[in-house]
């Protein structure tokens, strides 16, 4: 997910400074695309794209005034504990006001903001203002047990009351807490308690747990998620600890991808990380249950006691010796300060990321790609599909590769993914068609064999994403010819062997599906399309339809319409796709002159569906 904050410009007199905020905070420029040029991401009603952006969590900061931004984000507005932050900027940078969110990072935002711009930050929330905290948004790393009383509490305070902080022994004093500006006293009235222990009470006040635990977890493969839960559970409650104070939930590498563990890291919600067995084996005088059988089998003394450990760190100390169920094993240790996303231990589950861009063009790419790219860290792919990203590949490790290097490109990208990285493995058109996310597993089928994957590229997170095809995008730009039953062939025979080729050509002519075909030429081959169009020229008429799409989506963009008799194939190159129409396809034209190709729903060939047609759709 696109976590950078959205700067919202309406106009392009406003460029100057949205590039100034995007700098401030690492944004992105979002602007109305028929007054705004080159923005990041252009949209075209304002009031939409806001809410979009409101509902998906991204943080706005939109030049524009404050009420118009009130009213169009209005219909979004639900609960005021899941808004993101929107700050509103003055046109001139004088004035920066929070208006939603100020306890979810707005305020923070403002002041950021404000004083780079040299600005005003209008926080109005009172809590902040006087004491510079706000209590029901506590920072990474702390969870408030009791948001409902917040309010309460921080008006207590605001109006004159004192607080008293109770921190549980073996838990950072030096904590958020303690380094605001609240007036605390030994006799505050206002309780404000620091704890991992499940028994604690908040005693009228406010309860905080400091994410602090790291959970070690160990289990045979395929070991049942319930098994494990309540072997969590049970080891939790041998020492009065609360789920909530959970930061990590840690095993060793060869279980980045055990099912079990994964699910109850979500369930915890909390991050899974991973060491390597020599990792995990300098634990070993630490541990208070070594085993020599573990030894034998994954190379380290112990797994949930050693992992738990290793997250900790050398200040952390074990809270919980390792629990055992029939088939998983548990242990806690505790940290010396709480796990944030900075300071994680360990290395994450790596993920690739699948991704079909379509033709190129940014108004033709999905949302779900969008979002994939964006919450990567490195993008691999055929040069020219990485350049047609744009400024969504800003900041982002590039690992660029020729055509003809497809198998090279995915073993790169399940390599990077391997070491813990977020990895985009982009692809043209759709990632499943006649493209990278066959190969992805076909290299995890043969993973064993000569130049195989690494065992952690077998163990990571995948997930692919469609995109609009050139089959899809060459026929809405020619009308409807597959609105009946269709079928896609390549004619590259450097992965298929030139007699299958044929016959799947000679069954499409004989079955009257309307054909599109993948890789008509190339420079060194150009007589497979001809004998193509010859064979179906058997089955349907001279006159059938042939559409030649180029460059869908991009600049130089040209479809024709031809006779399938009157194909040639000069007129074909290596960025055309070629849909040649079944029996039932017909053109028709409308009163500008184009014409349009289209199959109807029907088998039966509607006579009155004119085949002539001038032959040009530019």
């Amino acid at each position: 997910m696109n976590t950078k904050p959205a700067i919202i410009i309406l106009s392009e007199n406003a460029k100057p400074l949205a590039e100034k905020l995007a700098s401030i905070v690492e944004g992105e420029i979002h602007g109305l695309a028929r007054r705004v040029v080159d923005a990041d991401v252009g949209f075209d009603d304002v009031g939409s794209h806001l809410r979009m952006l409101f509902t998906e969590g991204r943080a706005i900061v939109a030049v524009m005034a404050s009420g118009a931004l009130i009213r169009l984000l209005a219909p979004a507005l639900a609960d005021k504990h899941s808004e993101p932050p929107v700050v509103a900027v003055a046109e001139d940078g004088s004035a920066v006001v929070p208006l939603l969110g100020g306890h979810h990072g707005a305020n923070d935002l403002a002041r950021t903001i404000a004083l780079a711009m040299d600005g005003i930050a209008a926080i109005t929330t009172a809590g902040d203002l006087k004491f510079g905290i706000a209590l029901d948004a506590p920072p990474a790393g702390y969870v408030l047990v009791n948001p409902d009383d917040a309010k309460r509490v921080m008006a207590d305070l605001v109006g004159g009351a004192s607080a008293r902080l109770v921190v549980d022994p073996g838990l950072s004093k030096d904590n958020w807490l303690a380094q605001s500006q609240l007036p605390f006293a030994e006799d505050g009235k206002v309780l404000l308690t620091l704890s991992d222990r499940k028994s604690a009470d908040p005693g009228g006040g406010l309860l905080y747990r400091p994410r602090q635990l790291a959970l070690g977890l160990g289990c045979e493969r395929g070991c049942d998620v319930e098994e494990v839960w309540q072997l969590v559970q049970e080891t939790l409650s041998v020492a009065d600890l609360a789920q909530e104070a959970i930061g990590a939930v840690v095993s060793i590498d060869v279980k980045a991808d055990e099912a079990a563990l994964l699910q109850v890291a979500e369930r915890l919600r909390c991050p899974a990380r991973f060491f390597t067995a020599e990792m995990l084996e300098a634990e070993t005088p630490r541990l208070r249950n070594p085993s020599e059988v573990v030894f034998a089998e994954v190379g380290c003394h112990g797994v949930s006691e050693g992992a738990a450990l290793a997250a900790a760190g050398a200040a952390g100390a074990l809270v919980v010796a390792k629990q055992k169920s029939r088939r998983a094993t548990a242990a806690v240790a505790r940290a010396g300060e709480v796990f944030t996303s900075e300071n994680l231990p360990g290395r994450a589950r790596g993920k690739l990321f699948v991704v079909g861009i379509g033709p190129g063009g940014e108004e033709w790419r999905s949302p779900e790609v969008s979002r994939m790219v964006a919450a990567s860290t490195d993008v691999v792919g055929y040069s020219l599909y990485l350049d047609l990203l744009g400024p969504l590949a800003n900041g982002k490790q590039r690992h660029d590769f020729d055509l003809g290097k497809e198998e090279a490109r995915v073993h790169h990208a399940m390599e990077l993914a391997g070491e813990g990285r977020d990895v985009a493995l982009v692809c043209s058109g759709d990632a499943g068609i006649y493209a990278m996310a066959t190969l992805v597993f076909e290299l995890l089928e043969k993973a064993d064999g000569e130049n195989g994957l690494a065992h952690a590229a077998r163990r990571i997170e995948i997930a692919v994403s469609p995109g609009i095809s050139a089959l899809q995008a060459a026929a809405a730009r020619a009308g409807a010819p597959l609105g009946h039953d269709f079928c896609t062939i390549s004619l590259s025979d450097l992965l298929t062997p030139w007699e299958d080729i044929q016959r799947r050509v000679k069954a499409a002519g004989e079955g009257d599906f309307v054909v599109a075909f993948y890789n008509p030429v190339s420079k060194k081959r150009r007589t497979q399309l001809a004998w193509a169009r010859d064979e179906l020229l058997k089955y349907r008429p001279t006159d059938t339809p042939v559409i030649l799409a180029t460059n869908l989506g991009r600049d130089g963009e040209k479809v024709r319409v031809v006779p399938l008799g009157g194909l040639n194939v000069d007129d074909v190159d290596m960025l055309t796709v070629v849909i040649a129409g079944s029996s039932n396809t017909a053109v028709t034209t409308t009163g500008d002159g184009r014409d349009w190709v289209y199959t109807p729903r029907g088998y039966a060939r509607k006579e009155s569906s004119a085949m002539n047609f001038k032959g040009a759709a530019e």
